[in-house]
């Protein structure tokens, strides 16, 4: 029986929201491609194709197989690692008493997660030493969003290659966490952009609040916190 499924989810928008696309990929123990899938969404955000991959992926694997998750998405992994279990609590409501965003993909990945060992890697998107499976799920989801096509590896279909431009040279960094368990760092220096601190308190696009006096970064929506601007990306 298999110790652990080491496994990768990504989302992809083009024009957040725009055409859009999720995939899954499962590797090998060796650390490549055993197993990869991708569908479009239509028009849709990145938060939304970022959380229809984790659904998809999730309803993929065996629940009684401990998983190792690694995904490009600081918002949706603090989504299920850090914000779920108070959402849950309040109702699905979020600290400032308004409905959590993209509740019906939060609710049914809350179902799946139940009862299972989900431990989950945070890998940066696009770099020239990164994960590779992480990677082939960037190109698989980016692919399917541009087409609005179907494809894996079940359907005899190649993984395609690399976007133009999209890969840059960076550090590899990782940071884990279970599943309702420790907070993941925040991406600091890893975050693109300018940071300033807030005149005023707000609301992020995930949902939660913001403070006076907090730092806060720009992102296709607005102001809101820095380890969910890349959700823009």
């Amino acid at each position: 029986m298999t110790e652990k499924i080491i496994a990768a989810c990504d989302g992809a928008s083009k024009g957040n929201p725009g055409p859009a696309a999720w995939a899954w990929v499962i590797g090998t123990e060796g650390g490549e491609v055993a197993h990869w899938e991708a569908g479009p969404l239509g028009t849709a955000t990145n938060n939304v194709a970022e959380l229809t991959a984790l659904l998809r992926l999730l309803e993929r694997l065996d629940p009684a197989v401990p998983a190792e998750v690694r995904m490009d998405s600081q918002y949706a992994m603090k989504a299920v690692t850090t914000w779920l279990p108070g959402w849950r609590r309040k109702g699905w409501k979020t600290s400032a008493g308004t409905p959590v965003a993209n509740k019906e993909l939060v609710v049914a990945i809350d179902e799946l997660l139940a009862d299972r060992r989900v431990e989950f890697v945070y890998t940066p998107a696009h770099q020239v030493d990164g994960d590779p499976l992480n990677d082939a799920a960037d190109r698989a989801a980016s692919h399917s969003a541009r087409t609005q096509e179907p494809a894996g590896s079940a359907a005899g279909s190649p993984l395609p290659p690399p976007e133009p431009g999209s890969v840059r040279p960076a550090a590899r960094r990782t940071s884990r966490a279970s599943a309702g368990g420790a907070r993941p760092k925040r991406a600091g220096s890893g975050s693109s952009g300018p940071t300033l601190k807030a005149r005023f308190p707000g609301r992020c696009r995930c949902g939660q609040s913001y403070g006076k006096g907090e730092t806060i970064m720009k992102n296709a929506d607005g102001w809101g916190h820095p380890t969910c601007a890349d959700a823009a990306s």
